[in-house]
């Protein structure tokens, strides 16, 4: 707490913030994300393409075990073994990246749960929480435990610390 961590990497250069609560503690009271980014990592997101340049920021035990692909994205790292995320041009073109997390919500999340609180934060519980209706679809199309089932859209939740591995 009351460190400064300070980015140099392929998408931001000279970036710095204070880490003001403890790692993973203090969150929101309508924040509860079911995975950890170290957990997210081992599991498999994002094709393991997204933080294979920024790990310097992060603690080294989040790649322990990490699933990354530091050539190009590669669904089958993901846990589901689908591609299920958006171009980052994609959610340029919707405005929902926020200039000092340039790489979107999971580049948030990491910095939140490290400790960082940022203007940008109740948009982005905003955002997490509205993922919650794929859990409804799931639920609703899904035999419990079949994790066969809408694979892209667990992958999905996956990407949103939502473990849907338990749906």
């Amino acid at each position: 707490m009351g460190n400064i961590i300070t980015v140099n990497d392929r998408m931001q250069q000279g970036y710095s913030y204070e880490l003001t609560e403890p790692q993973g503690e203090n969150f929101h009271p309508d924040f509860k994300p079911e995975l950890t980014p170290k957990q997210m990592l081992e599991l498999g997101v994002f094709g393991g393409k997204y933080m294979t340049d920024c790990q310097n920021e992060f603690p080294v035990d989040w790649f322990d075990k990490a699933k990354l692909s530091p050539n190009r994205r590669d669904p089958a790292l993901n846990f589901f073994g689908v591609a299920a995320s958006k171009p980052l041009s994609y959610w340029l073109e919707k405005g929902w990246i926020w200039p000092d997390d340039p790489r979107g919500w999971f580049q948030w999340y990491c910095r939140y749960y490290l400790g960082r609180r940022c203007v940008d934060d109740e948009r982005q519980i905003k955002r997490w929480k509205a993922m919650r209706r794929h859990i409804a679809q799931l639920q609703k199309h899904c035999q419990p435990g079949d994790l066969g089932c809408r694979r892209k859209q667990r992958q999905a939740l996956l990407h949103w610390a939502y473990d849907s591995r338990k749906l």
